[in-house]
């Protein structure tokens, strides 16, 4: 046994941050290499209509579980279409990118980063922004306000 405490973190105290101002994608960091795990997790919320820049994680895989919304997920030369209830496995290397489908609902998914390598630094040393109700509530089903 490694001794150490077992972490809980409450959802209404984690901020979302935009990693650069004008994104329309904020990821609320909801455990990673701080908290003692090499992957990291992310509560992944885009804007309708939203977009990330296309990116790439070389040596990791990337997992997103859709909560709720619709998107289009782009990696290298294939698009497939995503509603709640599906898995996207984006292997290490793919160029990628995902694509809030709706121009008026917002895209929530549960993002792992299989090896952070220093993902969740780039995500918290952007700008912080508030997560709302509805932003939790995609995530905790409930009429707690917290």
């Amino acid at each position: 046994m490694s001794g150490d405490r077992p972490i809980v973190r409450k959802l209404a105290e984690i901020p979302a941050h935009l990693i650069s101002p004008g994104d329309t994608v904020r990821l609320a960091e909801l455990a990673g290499p701080v908290h003692g795990t090499s992957a990291s997790v992310f509560l992944e919320i885009w804007d309708p209509a939203g977009a990330q820049p296309v990116n790439s994680h070389e040596e990791s895989a990337e997992v997103f579980i859709v909560l709720r919304g619709e998107a289009t997920a782009y990696s290298d030369d294939e698009a497939v279409d995503l509603v709640p209830g599906d898995i996207l496995v984006l292997q290490p290397g793919s160029e990628h990118r995902i694509v809030n489908t709706s121009a008026t609902e917002r895209l929530y998914t549960i993002t792992v980063m299989a090896k952070d390598n220093g993902f969740a630094k780039l995500v918290t040393d952007g700008t912080p922004v508030g997560l709302s109700h509805e932003d939790r509530r995609a995530l905790v089903s409930s009429d707690d306000p917290a």
